[in-house]
């Protein structure tokens, strides 16, 4: 009976005394709670399956930027003397370096592209150069699936303007100065 009796107090001890704190994820919020997501409504940044994302010129015709109409770019290309810029509008961390994966029906490219800071936005985004004479800027102006270490996979349609974008960028590309002729042999 005795044992019955100890076993029964220690049942009841056990019962009443706070039960082992949950282990906390290392960089976690104290005291995070948990919330429901409200049904039915999408979620920020993601469309609702009635537009498009596509490429719009920009005013100066020096720029093409592909998104959704109302909303910032998701992927922009800029020109200036002969040279693109392909920017990735992701969020990259400081410093990072990684390759943007170009894989499209003109051919595939990875551009190296740098966490840059770029004015008039938070953050740092992918942002890459390269020349506009490069073969490889055909990838650009058709469809292609681009993808960014911790940006994720996007998918990009074809579009005249960046074709014309890319045109236009290496008729503007400066030319390379022909050699100075000697004196003497202009005379003869």
């Amino acid at each position: 009976m005795k044992k019955l009796l100890v076993a029964t107090a220690a049942l009841t001890l056990a019962a009443c005394s706070k039960s082992p704190a949950m282990p906390t994820r290392e960089g976690a919020p104290d005291n995070a709670v948990r919330l429901a997501m409200p049904e039915g409504e999408a979620l920020p940044g993601v469309q609702d399956g009635t537009s498009q994302a596509s490429w719009a010129a920009g005013a100066d015709g020096l720029s093409a930027r592909y998104g959704y109409p109302g909303e910032g770019p998701m992927v922009s290309v800029t020109c200036r003397e002969g040279v693109l810029t392909v920017t990735r509008h992701a969020a990259a961390p400081v410093g990072a370096q990684a390759l943007f994966a170009l894989v499209g029906s003109d051919g595939i490219m990875r551009l190296p592209v740098d966490a840059t800071s770029v004015p008039g936005q938070r953050g740092y985004v992918w942002q890459g150069t390269m020349s506009a004479d490069d073969s490889r800027t055909k990838v650009l102006g058709g469809s292609y699936t681009g993808t960014l270490p911790g940006a994720g996979m996007i998918k990009v349609s074809g579009g005249g303007a960046v074709r014309d974008l890319v045109a236009r960028c290496r008729r503007s590309a400066p030319t390379a100065a022909s050699e100075p002729v000697a004196p003497a042999a202009t005379a003869e």
